[in-house]
This record gives C-alpha cells, structure tokens and sequence, in this order.
C-alpha cells in the first residue's frame, strides 16, 4: 500500500497500476487510460501535471524505508 500523502503529492488516483521492479526499487504507474502524446520521438501517457523533482523522489524513498 502506497501512503495517502505520497498518493495525494504525486496524483496517484484509484484505479489500476503496474508495478516494475528497477535494481533494488520498485515503481509504480497508472495503466493508461488515456491518450498518448508524442515526445521527443516517443509516445508517453499525457502528464498529471505533477512535477517530480528530487524532493519528492527524497521523500518516496524515505517513505519505504520506514
């Protein structure tokens, strides 16, 4: 279970997830449901408009080692 302020901070809404496995990481994505947009010669989700900097980064990482 990912905390409800760590949710909240990034958008993290209710819905379906894929969870990878990144050397001793684990990251979680929404499924997407919505449409793609091209950037720099790659199709991604359409952004949530939350910025991911290293302060959020710093704080979901301490937030697992808790």
């Amino acid at each position: 279970m990912v905390p409800k302020v760590l949710r909240d901070r990034v958008g993290l809404r209710p819905g379906e997830v894929e969870v990878t496995v990144e050397g001793s990481s684990l990251r979680i994505e929404p499924i997407a449901t919505g449409r793609l947009v091209e950037v720099e010669g790659r199709l991604v989700v359409a952004s949530s408009g939350t910025p991911v900097d290293d302060d959020l980064v710093r704080a979901l990482r301490d937030a697992e080692q808790r």
